[in-house]
């Protein structure tokens, strides 16, 4: 039961995040530059902000179940912006000195992350 209450509590805060990301990308924030994707950008900075500051809020400076926690940086922030993830897990491997690795992860995650978006266009091209 325990396991299922946390699934729910991912998919709520997850449902918000997505509402949340869905109203910064229809708002003027959308128009603001004219090919620069700034709500993206916005949502990518802005989680990456938020993960950082609610994990240590939420660890260690209020106490707040762990329903709760994982509601708001699993769900909300997951669903807001994978990138504040994908910072934090980089942010860890500089923190824990395995500098070699954060950059390898840094740079081969966008590289081939863009590579795969390169032959997913290719290959539904062909269809």
């Amino acid at each position: 039961m325990e396991i299922l209450i946390k699934i729910i509590s991912v998919a709520v805060g997850g449902a918000f995040g997505a509402v949340a990301r869905y109203l910064i990308n229809i708002s003027p924030l959308a128009n603001l530059f004219e090919k620069f994707p700034f709500p993206t950008f916005f949502i990518n900075i802005t989680g990456s902000f938020l993960i950082g500051f609610l994990l240590i809020l939420l660890s260690d400076k209020f106490q707040v179940s762990e329903n709760l926690r994982i509601a708001v940086i699993v769900g909300f922030l997951g669903a807001f912006t994978t990138f504040s993830t994908f910072e934090m897990e980089i942010y860890s491997l500089v923190r824990d000195r395995s500098l070699a690795t954060a950059f390898i992860y840094l740079f081969m995650s966008v590289l081939i992350g863009f590579i795969g978006i390169v032959a997913g266009v290719w290959l539904a091209k062909k269809f």
